[in-house]
């Protein structure tokens, strides 16, 4: 019977392994086990990992001034340019005669070119204004921490269980080999201890 003890330990670690990754998620309501107390860890600890998760996401992959700088870049701005003064364009021949009849003798090719020459200067320099101005009032409006923290502490442990069986199946599968593993190693390195002794 003592030889079996090798094939008893894999058993174990096996089953302590697999029991670890299934306490990671569940149970959601603690368990009392006598005087041990489970429970799993992302249920037990939601509020916390989405806090830290959300603050993290908010100053490390989220920045306002890096979205700005490449919004008001000069060359993005001249890159716009031609579909404004397409709009301009339409504006002054088609829009403005129709909405006011009387500006129509009065505005010809060169006056309208010269408009919209002027107005095209001057968006090149107000563009860059407006949006920076637009991401500040985003900016105080959105609280990208708050969002982020409130979506991963919405997340069921269920829903992360399914996530991450699917990502993680092959590792999941070697940690429990691996419990395997090292109770068979352990079962050998006892018996050949009792053998020796």
């Amino acid at each position: 019977m003592i030889y079996l003890l090798p094939v008893i330990t894999a058993c174990i670690g096996w089953l302590l392994n697999s029991l670890a990754v299934k306490m990671l998620f569940r149970p959601v309501q603690p368990v009392k086990l006598g005087f041990i107390t489970l429970q799993g860890v992302f249920p037990k600890r939601q509020q916390a990992l989405a806090q830290q998760i959300g603050t993290f996401a908010g100053e490390q992959l989220f920045s306002f001034a890096a979205i700005r700088t490449k919004l008001t870049d000069p060359e993005k701005v001249k890159a716009i340019i031609p579909v404004v003064e397409a709009h301009l364009d339409t504006f002054l021949r088609e829009k403005l005669p129709k909405a006011m009849p009387v500006l129509s003798m009065f505005i010809g090719d060169s006056i309208v070119n010269q408009i919209k020459t002027l107005l095209v200067a001057e968006l090149d320099t107000l563009f860059p204004v407006m949006i920076s101005q637009y991401l500040d009032n985003i900016e105080q409006e959105l609280d990208l921490k708050k969002i982020v923290s409130d979506k991963i502490a919405g997340i069921s442990a269920t829903q992360l269980e399914a996530t991450t069986t699917q990502l993680l199946h092959r590792e999941l599968r070697s940690f429990k080999w691996l419990g395997a593993l090292t109770g068979f190693i352990s079962g050998t390195a006892a018996l050949l201890f009792h053998y020796f002794l």
